[in-house]
């Protein structure tokens, strides 16, 4: 078990775990920032869906109604 963590090691150099725990402080700002960039991102793309199914109804409602008096 032991020696297939170790190759494991070994053939991963490009972690990085740093001794002094205070390095992690501007990653997690920086994770903190984007996640809160990604989460108004998706609430605004929510909003923009939201008005434009709003405006594709309307204009369906008004195509139906203006070939339902055509029809009549």
């Amino acid at each position: 078990m032991l020696s297939i963590v170790d190759s494991f090691m070994i053939y991963m150099p490009f972690l990085y775990f740093p001794e002094d725990k205070s390095e992690y402080i501007p990653a997690a700002i920086s994770m903190a920032i984007f996640g809160a960039a990604c989460v108004l991102t998706f609430i605004f793309i929510k909003r923009v869906s939201k008005k434009q199914e709003l405006k594709t109804k309307e204009i369906e409602e008004r195509i139906n109604r203006e070939r339902n008096s055509k029809h009549v």
